[in-house]
């Protein structure tokens, strides 16, 4: 058994690390992560699975339908009483005619969307929906009753939000219990740990972070070769982060974690992410994987307790980073997305 925690007031106990199924959304989409195979895909959840992860999270925009798919899958290929909860998202819409666009946040169909999800996952209840973004202008009175009358229908379990700042939060807790926010929290990117994740847990609000990896860049296993390699279908080749002097600052933080791993015994990804879980208020992080080995790396995160002296080295390190006192670092730069 991994260590877990309970998702704010939902009942549910979650392992400390979640599989997220990004990549399994498989190439042709704007925000995909070039080729996968599925098989792969369902071997790696079947494979965190028997390691102890028990939730995966995934969404429809995720290959325009196919991670969900993927997942039902996977499902099926489980045990009933093995079966991990499952985690999904509705809001953005993507353009049937042109799979390379980026999918508009519209919350006006999220009825419709529940039903496709529910239909590719092949299960009865989704234990965890999620708005995926916040959208630009329709207002949280809109959409969040809706949210709230789906977990009262038991259609879903429990209702989150993702990307969402302290303001939208309260609008939406006004309407109805926000039962998680999932937003980004890594070495790079660590503005919620301020505001959005206190909130959280001043208001019984389960936190369950993103791209604790950032896509890899945080792994260890990422390198100038591999970001100059990676094939045009894959969203991080263009990326900012990917290249240049961006590209030498990330890797140089990977480096200062390296004596940090070599402590514990553990790879540089398990570091950055125990990094994650050991900031108050996080019930557990979303780590993608593309087959089990990856899953391995990173797994033992799960149990990594870092030390009063570990925190403060990567704290060194973040600062090394941005060449600035701590004092005056405010929001890194965006990276990927959920």
């Amino acid at each position: 058994m991994l260590p877990s925690q309970p998702l704010g007031r939902t009942g549910m106990q979650l392992s400390t690390v979640g599989l997220g199924a990004w990549a399994m959304g498989g190439p042709g989409w704007e925000a995909a992560w070039g080729p996968q195979e599925d098989a792969d895909s369902i071997a790696t959840i079947v494979h965190a699975v028997e390691r102890g992860v028990n939730w995966v999270d995934t969404a429809p925009i995720y290959g325009r339908g196919h991670s969900e798919e993927v997942v039902g899958r996977a499902l099926a290929a489980l045990p009933a009483d093995d079966r991990p909860h499952v985690f999904t998202k509705c809001g953005l819409w993507w353009d049937d005619t042109d799979p390379m666009a980026p999918p508009a946040r519209d919350t006006r169909r999220i009825r419709r969307e529940v039903e496709h999800s529910l239909t590719r996952l092949s299960v009865e209840r989704i234990d965890l929906y999620q708005v995926h973004w916040p959208p630009f202008d329709i207002p949280v009175e809109e959409y969040w009753p809706t949210m709230v009358a789906m977990r009262a229908e038991g259609k879903v379990r429990a209702i989150g939000v993702s990307n969402f700042d302290t303001a939208q939060l309260a609008e939406a807790e006004a309407l109805g219990h926000v039962d998680s926010l999932q937003p980004p929290l890594s070495l790079l990117r660590r503005t919620a740990v301020d505001a959005e994740i206190p909130w959280c847990a001043a208001n019984g609000t389960g936190v369950i972070v993103y791209s604790p990896l950032e896509s890899g860049l945080l792994s260890g296993a990422f390198d100038a070769g591999r970001a100059g390699s990676l094939p045009a279908s894959d969203w991080r080749a263009t990326a900012p982060e990917f290249a240049g002097a961006a590209l030498r600052r990330n890797l140089a933080l990977v480096e200062a974690l390296r004596p940090i791993a070599a402590r514990h015994g553990v790879s540089v990804a398990a570091v950055a992410i125990a990094w994650t879980l050991a900031q108050p208020g996080v019930t557990g992080a979303i780590v993608g994987a593309r087959c089990p080995t990856q899953v391995d790396g990173w797994l033992p995160a799960a149990r990594l307790a870092l030390t009063a002296d570990d925190l403060a080295e990567i704290d060194a390190a973040i600062v090394a980073r941005h060449g600035v006192a701590a004092s005056d670092l405010g929001g890194i730069e965006q990276i990927g997305g959920s």
